[in-house]
């Protein structure tokens, strides 16, 4: 895959919620800080409003239909009580609205005519068609690929390569290496590998979440690659190479598209650095 002023109480988790997240959660806990309280997610995204946004998931057309449920993105939510929890409302508004658009943008099976707009079609597939390669980077020696096994993009952020899929499934309890399917055979495990990707650090990229909140602090070299905070940046982790320092690309203006359709069903604005088309890649 960094601070402004912070809505902060001393309440620790209920215990009932720290069993709850130990057994479910594995080793996340010990990048937990306690210090902030935790709030479902649910109470800023209700139900209602999750359909409203994801109108066609269910469709017959989308081979995802019936996988991506909402009490499944809620469960997986609770191993990250950060996600959407940091900062004043309009900020952890605009962090789910971020969120939800790029997955959806991963995941969409809308076209220009589509009903209802091509935003509305978000999370229609669940992995991904006709990769290019098994997406093993046979250099990386800490998470070695296992013979035989794909690590082509899976769930909400389209999970891929064997160096994000073994940290992954060590983070969340399941052997990303050796059983890649797990992200595909569970909706909440897939909701979790996104919330993982976009909770966490992976250096020099900071995290989705800290971008969005306002805890990224640029460096010199962030500076002098014009990589500064906003929904541009949020593309840049995790497609930079590919779609960030050209101008007018499709794929970047496809997450934009998104994110100003969520953005005003939240009742946020969309906030600074919508593209990253002036920003070098990591």
């Amino acid at each position: 895959m960094a601070s402004s002023s912070l809505t902060r109480t001393s309440s620790p988790f209920s215990l009932p919620c720290f069993f709850f997240l130990f057994f479910s959660c594995h080793s996340l806990l010990s990048s937990i800080q306690s210090t902030e309280a935790y709030f479902s997610i649910s109470a800023l995204l209700p139900e209602s409003l999750f359909n409203s946004i994801f109108l066609h998931k269910d469709n017959n057309a989308c081979p995802a239909k019936d996988f991506y449920t909402y009490p499944s993105l809620i469960r997986a939510a609770r191993c990250f009580p950060k996600f959407g929890n940091v900062g004043p409302l309009a900020i952890r508004k605009r962090e789910i609205a971020a969120f939800l658009a790029q997955i959806s943008h991963e995941t969409t099976g809308g076209w220009a005519t589509a009903p209802d707009g091509p935003y509305a079609w978000g999370l229609c597939f669940k992995e991904e068609v006709s990769p290019q390669s098994d997406y093993c980077d046979s250099t990386n020696k800490q998470w070695p690929c296992y013979p035989g096994k794909s690590y082509k993009g899976r769930g909400p952020i389209q999970l891929s390569w064997n160096y994000n899929y073994g940290p992954a499934g060590k983070a969340l309890g399941f052997d990303g290496l050796r059983n890649p399917e797990a992200v595909t055979n569970s909706s909440e495990t897939a909701f979790k590998t996104a919330l993982w990707f976009w909770m966490t650090e992976q250096k020099p990229k900071p995290s989705c979440h800290d971008v969005m909140v306002g805890r990224y602090r640029p460096s010199k070299a962030d500076l002098e690659a014009n990589r500064t905070s906003g929904f541009g940046l949020v593309t840049n982790i995790i497609n930079g190479g590919l779609e960030c320092g050209r101008a007018g690309d499709g794929r970047v203006n496809d997450r934009i598209g998104y994110f100003q359709r969520y953005a005003q069903l939240f009742g946020v604005d969309v906030g600074p650095n919508l593209d990253c088309e002036n920003q070098k890649p990591f």
